[in-house]
């Protein structure tokens, strides 16, 4: 078991856009293995590869009840995203002690490389949904607190950085 360390806010390597894996490799599967390892430790529902400092297109998401079901993506690309909204609360390990409502699309249509290097698409319905839409704006150098107004994303920064001591 690998946990890796989670990059401090504001590092930079968040807010990059992340580079596409050209093929899955051995040294993929290994990083995926480290990324689930450190998404459980946390404990969270997803983790991209930006957050640990690997400037790779690479997710993992596990918003199942038992644990365990994680899936493993490459590339994700948002093909159909649902109209009707959710919101949920939603956090970053790279930013402890802080949260927010979150209103994103309820379900959407993804298309990735999976552990087997195939182009898969799958539905996300629900946290599943909320968690890979989240994987994808980091690894697109985007955090979940750029959807906050400036007013509500400077609090919640400021209340993070008081928070962090």
């Amino acid at each position: 078991m690998v946990v890796r360390r989670c990059l401090p806010w504001p590092d930079r390597r968040l807010r990059t856009r992340a580079e596409p894996v050209e093929a899955v490799t051995d040294e993929i599967r290994a990083t995926w293995d480290d990324m689930i390892d450190t998404m459980e430790a946390m404990p969270g529902v997803g983790l991209a590869a930006p957050q640990i400092g690997v400037m790779l297109r690479l997710a993992v998401v596990d918003a199942s009840e038992k644990r365990g079901e994680a899936v493993r993506l490459a590339n994700p690309e948002i093909l159909h995203a649902s109209v009707e909204l959710r919101d949920h609360e939603e956090a970053s390990p790279n930013l402890p002690g802080v949260y927010a409502a979150i209103s994103r699309p309820r379900a959407v249509t993804v298309r990735f490389l999976n552990e087997g290097g195939e182009v898969e698409e799958r539905d996300f319905v629900g946290l599943w949904a909320t968690s890979v839409q989240h994987q994808i704006d980091h690894l697109n150098g985007r955090m979940y607190f750029d959807q906050l107004s400036k007013v509500k994303r400077d609090m919640l920064i400021r209340k993070a950085r008081k928070a962090a001591g």
